[in-house]
């Protein structure tokens, strides 16, 4: 195998989403090449319209010339067209759906306490700071990386407004995370992973975001120790689980098995990103909510309303007797406001 035949990206160790893609790309046995950070990408290869890590470098220009493409969970669903075995969709259309809707809330809410974890304590930025610019840049000599340190570090702090993270919605965001450290818990008690005894997308996702939350940030690491450390194991697994052989039967049959981490999703992210779509079509800069008994506000997030499209698309799609064990799956939870 020659490395044209692999797929390449870029990314860093300090992003969820490049975490979350390598771990997957391991689980499915897809051959790949990463170049750590933005500096070590090869000359001549192209930039993203946005520049998101990771970025993959896929053959669909002319002659085959490289093009790049960001946003992890269509890149996810493009490799299962594209490699077949060891899937992380479920077949079951319900159960997809559900899949869908819990890693959908994984990179669009969980992002909100990593950032907010990384920037909002002094002990967990003074930790973020050089690990981040170290992971980019590692021949930095001290005196220079302490200026990109600092540069750096000022920037994501002033940046916590953007994710929602205030003093007004600070108990908010660590109460969610502490809660979902529990519901995991009980989770991987039951199957070992979150949809049944194979890993999902949804896993990948949750994982993507908690290798910062549980092992990089040292206020939410605590937490998940004191927690579960069940948790903070699995993460290690999570890591590398091509050694895993899935079978059909392992997805769950098991409707109820999801309930407690969907009511969840229905007290967090539900009236979040259903604020956030109605102030986007509004033309509004920004929102205001209530989140778990309490106020809640931040800038708008036009990408986060398209989220909210496509799940409610993926709904209309399923057909009638499955949408009807999706119904009876989000009833109750909150999460079923998505999509009256």
């Amino acid at each position: 195998m020659t490395e044209t035949d692999r797929l390449e990206l870029t990314g860093a160790p300090g992003s969820p989403y490049t975490r979350k893609m390598i771990a997957l790309l391991r689980y499915r046995h897809i051959p790949y090449v990463v170049y750590w950070g933005t500096g070590g990408v090869p000359e001549g290869y192209p930039k993203p319209k946005v520049g998101l890590l990771p970025t993959f470098f896929f053959p669909d220009g002319e002659n085959g010339e490289r093009v790049a493409v960001t946003d992890s969970t269509p890149i996810i669903r493009r490799l299962e067209s594209e490699h077949d075995g060891r899937s992380v969709i479920p077949t079951d259309p319900a159960l997809g759906f559900i899949n869908d809707l819990i890693e959908d809330y994984a990179d669009e809410w969980l992002t909100k306490p990593m950032f907010h974890f990384r920037w909002a304590h002094k002990a967990d930025w003074k930790n973020a700071g050089p690990l981040l610019v170290y992971w980019g840049r590692p021949t930095l000599d001290a005196k220079q990386a302490q200026g990109w340190i600092n540069e750096f570090t000022k920037r994501q702090i002033d940046r916590l407004y953007v994710v929602g993270s205030n003093e007004l919605t600070a108990k908010t965001i660590e109460d969610s995370y502490e809660r979902l450290v529990g519901i995991l818990d009980r989770l991987l008690q039951r199957s070992g992973y979150v949809l049944g005894a194979r890993p999902s997308s949804a896993d990948f996702a949750l994982f993507g975001q908690m290798t910062q939350l549980a092992i990089v940030e040292p206020t939410s690491a605590a937490i998940t120790n004191r927690v579960s450390q069940r948790v903070r194991a699995w993460l290690d697994r999570m890591d590398d689980m091509s050694g895993l052989q899935p079978t059909e039967d392992d997805w769950s049959h098991d409707e109820a098995a999801p309930a407690e981490l969907l009511n969840e999703i229905g007290r967090t992210y539900t009236p979040v990103m259903m604020a956030n779509a109605k102030a986007v079509m509004a033309g509004e800069k920004g929102f205001h909510t209530e989140v778990d008994g309490a106020q809640w506000e931040q800038p708008t997030f036009s990408y986060q309303a398209k989220c909210v499209g496509w799940l409610r698309e993926a709904y209309a799609g399923l057909e009638d007797r499955d949408r009807d064990r999706v119904d009876d799956m989000l009833r109750g939870t909150g999460c079923e406001a998505l999509f009256v």
